[in-house]
């Protein structure tokens, strides 16, 4: 009991001193100074001659001369600096009949001794425990992708210790272990919050890093409280051998089996290599009718081994078979895929990059971009070998030139709009004079006047692929009012231009070839029409207008329902129903 009445005491005492206690306990504390007379016998010393200061010019209280100095006489007020309050120059004031100024100055607690209190701060008085320091060197590790080794560097062991001199710092060897931990931890969260969710689609790619591959995947779905997206990362795997499309079907269906979401999966986006489309083709989901087919075939052999079996009545024949080779043929029932989705900004990316090349079959247009295009490259490739070049680009073109990448084709159509963009800024004078002094040959008119129709031929392209890889603000609605609009402005644009009209008609070519089955596919018309901005203004077909007639009547249907049955059901989730029945 004693112990806590002391600490008790002691807590009071620290808040005072940090000027966190309540008014009613300050007022009960006052704070000694060995050195100077107790308050008390200073309110006494202060007291006395209150009635009004001695007739002497100098100081008119000179019993304080210990602790203020006086300095001048202002009318009826007396100034004096504070002595204790040194080396910082303090002036107070006093009326010449009371001295209650002084004492107040003495007994504040910024004031008498020279402490200045002050309130502690957070960093100051929070104890960091070791659980804390060792999440906090876990989160820096993991997120900002530093190897294990980082926390036995020298350097970092003593940041540590000067920010918490009582931590210590763990080996690499516990860094992986917990790792490992909260890795199977937040597994097992993800698995039990997808376990409320019915239906996922998921994502997969390929990819190739430091002659390393790898294959990632990941999951997205509704709340089914909120209907607010959701993802997470599901995998990120090591790729060893070929990519074949078995490897890849084989690696998928144990990334589902490993979450438990093989049943839930109901589309499953790629891009289109052949690998991919290979693999959802053998493994994915058949319709009914490859059911049939398959029922029929194995009818079929019923029946002749039936008249078989009738038919030998005496010795029976026996017909050995390789039974490696039957286990070993693929049926296509070894692994689950979902349907294939293919994704629709790779398909626009291969629209300016592959079909784009039919309008080479016109022999001017091929000469010509052949010409403007092997200019632009040279001047890249010039601009990219040596610093003093990009130097004397930007010197008279005051701009820099865009490298080009093979991986996008976004990049390329940026590299050339900045080139035409210094021509009309700076002129042609300034690109002249740039392929003089790096001995490039010259663009002509034509060549000028063809990359400024490229470029407004191939601007709504990356407009559109733009819109459809962003990652927030995008949804499937989005793609059928792009790719309609897309196609408007190229069929609009075509008659005033005069020289990539060949390029114009591979574009379209190219949407229709690639776009076609999916302008048709109820899902995505429904997803259209329910974003507000769309709604039916993208299109005039009959087919999609009277869609939108059965959509409203479905949105009924789905308030009703939210009416009777007292639960949140989703308008998408009625109406895909109802389309997909019909």
């Amino acid at each position: 009991m004693c112990f806590r009445v002391d600490f008790k005491i002691l807590v009071f005492i620290f808040k005072y001193l940090s000027n966190l206690a309540p008014s009613y306990l300050s007022e009960l504390f006052y704070l000694h100074n060995p050195s100077l007379r107790s308050n008390e016998t200073m309110d006494e010393t202060m007291d006395e001659d209150a009635a009004g200061p001695s007739r002497e010019c100098a100081n008119p209280w000179p019993h304080l001369a210990r602790l203020f100095q006086f300095s001048e006489q202002v009318n009826d007020s007396f100034r004096f600096k504070c002595l204790l309050c040194l080396p910082k120059q303090n002036f107070i004031t006093a009326y010449k009949n009371s001295s209650s100024n002084l004492r107040k100055h003495v007994k504040r607690p910024s004031g008498g001794t020279g402490f200045k209190a002050k309130q502690l701060k957070l960093l100051e008085t929070k104890q960091v425990s070791q659980k804390t320091v060792d999440r906090a060197i876990l989160c820096f590790i993991v997120q900002g992708l530093q190897p294990f080794s980082l926390v036995e560097k020298p350097s970092f062991q003593d940041l540590i210790v000067e920010l918490q001199p009582s931590s210590a710092v763990m080996s690499h060897t516990t860094v992986r272990r917990k790792i490992d931990s909260d890795t199977s931890k937040m597994k097992e969260r993800l698995k039990n919050e997808m376990k409320k969710v019915p239906y996922i689609a998921t994502t997969t790619d390929c990819w190739t890093a430091r002659r390393r591959s790898f294959i990632g995947v990941t999951a997205h779905w509704l709340d089914p409280c909120s209907f607010e997206r959701r993802s997470a990362a599901l995998a990120c795997r090591q790729l060893r051998g070929s990519h074949t499309f078995d490897a890849l079907a084989a690696v998928l269906t144990d990334i589902h089996a490993k979450y438990e979401i093989s049943l839930k999966v109901v589309r499953t986006t790629t891009d289109n290599g052949s690998n991919f489309v290979k693999a959802f083709r053998v493994f994915g989901q058949q319709d009914e009718n490859n059911n049939e087919e398959l029922v029929a075939e194995g009818t079929i052999e019923e029946e002749e081994v039936g008249e078989d079996c009738d038919a030998s009545d005496g010795e029976v024949e026996v017909e050995f078979m390789d039974v490696e080779s039957i286990l070993e043929e693929d049926d296509g029932l070894q692994y689950q895929l979902p349907k294939h989705h293919r994704c629709a900004c790779h398909l626009l990316n291969l629209v300016s990059t592959v079909d784009v090349d039919r309008a080479n079959k016109t022999e001017a247009y091929k000469k010509l971009s052949r010409s403007a295009f092997s200019k632009c490259q040279t001047l890249w490739n010039k601009a990219s070998r040596s610093p003093q070049n990009a130097e004397l680009i930007e010197e008279h073109c005051k701009l820099h030139l865009v490298q080009p990448n093979s991986t996008r084709w976004n990049s390329s159509f940026v590299a050339v709009e900045r080139v035409v963009r210094i021509i009309r800024d700076q002129g042609e004078g300034s690109v002249r004079t740039v392929c003089a002094a790096l001995s490039v040959p010259m663009y002509s008119p034509a060549d000028i006047a063809f990359l400024g129709e490229y470029v407004t031929t191939m601007s709504p392209v990356a407009k559109s692929l733009n819109i459809l890889q962003g990652e927030v603000n995008i949804q499937m609605g989005w793609l059928l009012p792009t790719i309609t609009t897309l196609t408007a402005k190229h069929e609009k644009s075509r008659p005033s231009l005069r020289f990539c009209k060949p390029l114009v008609d591979a574009l379209l070519e190219g949407l229709r070839k690639r776009f076609e089955s999916m302008m048709s596919e109820p899902e995505l018309i429904a997803a259209a029409i329910l974003v507000p901005s769309f709604k039916t203004s993208w299109t005039s077909n009959d087919t999609v207008l009277q869609l939108d007639k059965e959509i409203f009547v479905c949105l009924f249907v789905c308030l009703f329902a939210c009416l009777f049955f007292q639960k949140p059901l989703h308008p998408t989730m009625i109406l895909c129903s109802c389309l997909l029945t019909e």
